[in-house]
């Protein structure tokens, strides 16, 4: 039988995700107690409302994220981020060059970074600038290698430091290649290295770049 295993943060009314995001409105759009007027004694319901940025959580980027021709939430494949065979690939310190990529087969895999900073998730050390990040030679390389979809436990792919001076080259390689981006992933010990099939589904919508994702992987069945 199948093990399935969640490696995404739950969302929480007012929690941060990114520094300087404001965090998501969690609220009733229809509480129990006024459902009560519309139904029948005894029937009950609720519908509630979010309001949040959509980079919350844990979340996926499409290339409309950086470019603006790029493919958005509603024209991503399901191939690309659902049943992909995926690698995780464990990165010490604070820049994740290419050398922890050579020699792994990367191809049409969901190549997942585990840094072990989702430790630090909602603290004020989450978002510090000195987290892991992808170097932009790491990022190439992973590109020219065919990988499916990349994704990291930390709360940017990129450097954020103010020596980065606003450059994204991890994001602006990755997602010019097509490959989906997810950040603030967690628990990625509790997956092996490799085979599993890793899912990250975005709800469609048209005109959004980014969208939380459910992200799990499924290991043997």
């Amino acid at each position: 039988m199948a093990q399935l295993v969640d490696v995404s943060h739950q969302v929480a009314a007012g929690m941060t995700t990114y520094p300087g995001l404001p965090g998501p409105v969690i609220e009733d759009h229809l509480s129990f107690e006024d459902s009560q007027r519309t139904y029948a004694t005894g029937t009950e319901f609720t519908i509630g409302r979010v309001s949040m940025v959509a980079n919350t959580g844990t979340y996926l980027d499409t290339p409309a994220h950086r470019y603006r021709d790029g493919a958005d939430l509603a024209d991503l494949e399901l191939e690309k981020v659902a049943g992909v065979p995926g690698i995780v690939v464990d990165a010490d310190g604070r820049e994740i060059g290419p050398d922890v990529f050579k020699g792994l087969d990367i191809a049409g895999k969901a190549v997942l970074i585990r840094t072990g900073w989702d430790r630090h998730w909602r603290t004020e050390r989450y978002g510090a600038p000195d987290h892991p990040h992808l170097t932009e030679e790491a990022a190439r390389l992973l590109a020219d290698g065919g990988a499916g979809l990349v994704g990291i436990d930390s709360v940017n792919i990129d450097d954020t430091s103010e020596q980065s001076g606003g450059a994204r080259p991890v994001h602006s390689s990755l997602l010019a290649a097509g490959i989906p981006i997810v950040e603030h992933l967690c628990l990625l010990d509790r997956l092996p290295a490799e085979g599993f099939s890793f899912f990250a589904v975005p709800v469609k919508v048209r005109g959004l770049a980014t969208f939380p994702v459910r992200a799990f992987a499924m290991i043997g069945g």
